[in-house]
């Protein structure tokens, strides 16, 4: 799971990994933080500012940042993306009456200055709800083919299942060892 995933990403025991998890409220991006940690997801409540996890092991420490997606929150958003290593991006893959909405979200963030050249991992998250549209389907609606500056990857999950975390998470890995070379 996360531990091997993490012993993949670092080579040198003092390094840290600094990940920023943003959506829209209601994407999935606690559950998805949870599942990473192996904690219980059956009860999760609204993230009201945010979350942050650490997880230590063998000298490695990988930092996931969970901020909070509610509308009056996102201008804060930008506050927390100095020292960027990668962005997780999550979509409620079922409201597609906000695809917009976050495509116009995730279109902001990715001209900010701190985030210039940082690998979007993007999880099209709650598919295993009958409503949810496929993943190249929300690639294609957030024009994920124009992002020139930047490695990105769109993922199928199911935060609550865990479906699909381990491949954006085998993504991540490649990437940082890419950025390494």
């Amino acid at each position: 799971g996360l531990l091997s995933v993490i012993q993949r990403l670092k080579g040198s025991p003092e390094q840290e990994l600094r990940i920023v998890l943003l959506g829209l409220d209601n994407a999935g991006k606690t559950t998805l933080l949870k599942w990473l940690a192996s904690e219980e997801v059956s009860t999760i409540t609204p993230t009201q500012g945010f979350n942050i996890k650490s997880v230590h092991s063998h000298g490695f420490k990988l930092n996931v940042w969970d901020i909070g997606g509610q509308r009056s929150i996102r201008p804060y958003w930008k506050k927390y993306l100095g020292s960027t290593d990668l962005l997780i991006y999550v979509i409620d893959s079922a409201d597609q009456k906000r695809f917009e909405e976050t495509g116009q979200e995730l279109a902001e963030l990715t001209e900010e200055e701190s985030l210039t050249g940082v690998p979007l991992l993007v999880f099209a998250n709650k598919q295993d709800l009958v409503t949810a549209a496929p993943a190249a389907e929300i690639a294609e609606g957030l024009s994920l083919h124009t992002y020139r500056d930047r490695e990105w990857q769109i993922q199928a999950c199911s935060a609550l299942s865990g479906e699909g975390v381990q491949d954006g998470m085998n993504w991540i890995s490649s990437q940082i060892m890419n950025r390494k070379k």
